[in-house]
């Protein structure tokens, strides 16, 4: 902390840190709100303070049923990217990005962004013209795409197996150099602490359990720690948004899957970019501490759980091993899951539901962290104009009834 010496430090630390001041109070709940936020995430702390930066007089509430960052957001693989093939998804996604390229000034919070790049591979000639078709699309949305040969992936990658024999041959790819990481207990981190000094009251281990609603129009919810009234309520809650919105009366369209990801042991820098194979489903990037962070598809079942199956990590090592003949003999340190919420059309929906005063924000799939910064700002738009702006207009409940769908599921399909 600043202003304190090292034998300060290291006595605060002794004593439990006890004397330390709270970055992020942890509030009660008042009987009533202007607007309640449900969800502690990324997105739900963006929300809060995008929202009270945009209306400053609105009485704003967060609550959280366990702790801030406790779910998805502290079960990711921190990767941030923006190239999305189609023009709606590409347009939101690079929002998201911009943000996060200002993130760390404007919280005042060092957010360890680390544009290391993102290089998406083709195993195949057909994977080639799928690419070349991809950054084109990327290309003309103004955002930063470069294919690249065999020989250049291998240049860029020296660990990546390209050798003509082997199981999953390597054709070439294609990269977006503003791509990377980001650190996500840091990005709830700053959000929260912004929110909480604009004054959003931040409530944790606070459950809600029924909403009180009449004549169709919200008027607030019930929670572990008693109700709250408010006539504005919005969620977001990922895998829980079917759960939560059927409190509500509202089913939604979207089905929660179990997403696995694990970790290696520490070694030196063996890897400065991220690498995704739609083909093999297998994606890695290596952490500050030296960890390689590896992941998998969903599992292809529908799940609450956050343990996930043993055959996909079985699968993914055996790819990762076969790409990466280096790791081979590393040992895995731990293992988590997350629960993703997936719509028909691997997009996102940002919009008001069939109850009044009521918004959601869910549907991201495996692509939740990367788009936090933008969801959290069109949310705290859409709640404060009451009305969606146009980076939302695609992402409507009213694209389910229309057929004018975004289907990500090639640029979204891969966790990560």
């Amino acid at each position: 902390m600043r202003g304190y010496s090292a034998f300060s430090l290291l006595r605060h630390a002794l004593g439990g840190h006890a004397g330390w001041l709270r970055a992020i109070p942890d509030a009660a709940p008042k009987p009533a709100y202007d607007v309640v936020i449900i969800g502690g995430g990324g997105h739900g702390l963006a929300t809060a303070y995008y929202l009270a930066r945009q209306a400053p007089k609105l009485r704003i509430a967060l609550v959280e049923r366990g702790w801030i960052g406790g779910g998805n957001s502290g079960r990711n693989t921190t990767i941030v990217r923006s190239n999305y093939l189609f023009a709606e998804s590409a347009a939101l996604y690079e929002f998201a990005l911009r943000l996060y390229e200002g993130l760390g000034r404007e919280l005042n919070y060092n957010i360890m962004l680390s544009q290391r790049g993102v290089i998406t591979l083709a195993h195949s000639h057909h994977d080639m013209d799928t690419i070349a078709r991809w950054a084109t699309s990327i290309q003309m949305q103004g955002i930063d795409s470069e294919v690249l040969t065999a020989k250049q992936v291998h240049a860029e990658v020296p660990i990546l197996n390209t050798a003509p024999t082997t199981r999953y041959p390597v054709f070439g790819g294609f990269v977006q150099r503003r791509g990377g990481t980001a650190r996500h207990d840091a990005v709830v981190w700053g959000y929260a602490r912004a929110a909480a000094a604009l004054g959003v009251d931040i409530i944790q281990n606070c459950e809600v359990t029924a909403f009180d609603i009449a004549a169709g129009q919200v008027r607030g919810i019930e929670t572990s720690r008693g109700a709250i009234r408010a006539e504005r309520i919005a969620m977001a809650v990922a895998g829980h948004s079917s759960v939560l919105a059927g409190l509500a009366g509202i089913r939604m369209p979207v089905t929660s899957y179990c997403l696995q990801a694990f970790v290696s042991e520490p070694v030196k820098p063996l890897l400065d970019t991220v690498i995704m194979s739609p083909g093999t489903g297998v994606y890695i990037s290596q952490s500050d501490k030296g960890e390689m962070v590896i992941g998998g598809q969903l599992d292809l079942y529908p799940s609450y759980g956050q343990r996930g199956s043993p055959h996909i990590l079985e699968s993914v090592a055996a790819a990762a091993v076969e790409q990466y003949p280096v790791l081979s003999r590393m040992r895995m340190l731990r293992q988590w899951g997350g629960i993703v919420d997936v719509v028909h059309d691997s997009s996102p929906i940002i919009d008001r539901t069939s109850v009044g005063g009521l918004y959601i924000n869910c549907g991201w799939g495996t692509g939740g962290f990367k788009a936090i910064p933008a969801g959290g700002w069109c949310l705290a738009d859409l709640v404060a104009q009451d009305r969606p702006g146009d980076l939302i207009r695609p992402f409507g409940f009213a694209r389910f009834t229309s057929g004018a769908l975004v289907d990500e599921a090639g640029a979204a399909g891969i966790a990560h």
